[in-house]
């Protein structure tokens, strides 16, 4: 059975915690994120570690190598997103199919060291560019194509969710800070 596709909207997650993975995003300090990409990224070897990696607990739901090569295409989705909100004025993103990427790109058949490599990169790489955006920056808008707006700093309290939740989806730990 294939999987089914996401269709629901997650930017409730700024308004209120996420009752499963424990994460409350709207309380992210912006300035703190580039230490929870960094953090998330490394959690994610351990999770492969853990027997097949490419296993699905059930027909509906994503193995972890899934999972994982999803956040890493999330890092490099969202580093586009930052970056053009820093040097474009009020730009829309591109749709992406995160299902459709999923079914196109194998991520089930790709090699988990070769996943774990390019999160960790992908990760310090879109980590460098949080770090990078000036305090007076963070204001500035993007939107999707269905109409949500997001300042560069809601976008990256909205974008921190996937990976924490993801890592939650796969290993069943709430969400708990790990920064130094």
């Amino acid at each position: 059975m294939p999987i089914e596709p996401e269709t629901k909207s997650w930017t409730w997650v700024l308004e209120k915690p996420c009752d499963a993975c424990g994460l409350d995003a709207s309380q992210v300090d912006f300035r703190d994120i580039p230490d929870l990409i960094v953090d998330n990224a490394a959690q994610w070897a351990s999770t492969l570690d853990l027997g097949d990696p490419r296993l699905r607990p059930d027909d509906s739901t994503w193995s972890p190598l899934e999972y994982a090569a999803h956040v890493r295409d999330v890092f490099r989705r969202f580093a586009s997103r930052i970056d053009l909100m820093v040097t474009e004025d009020d730009p829309v993103f591109e749709n992406w199919d995160q299902d459709a990427t999923a079914v196109i790109d194998r991520y089930n058949d790709q090699d988990p060291a070769t996943v774990l490599r390019e999160m960790r990169s992908d990760g310090e790489v879109l980590a460098d560019i949080f770090r990078s955006v000036p305090d007076e920056a963070l204001g500035r808008s993007g939107r999707r194509s269905d109409g949500s707006v997001f300042t560069i700093e809601t976008l990256g309290q909205y974008f921190i969710h996937d990976p924490v939740h993801h890592l939650f989806d796969v290993t069943g730990q709430r969400f708990a800070a790990h920064l130094p």
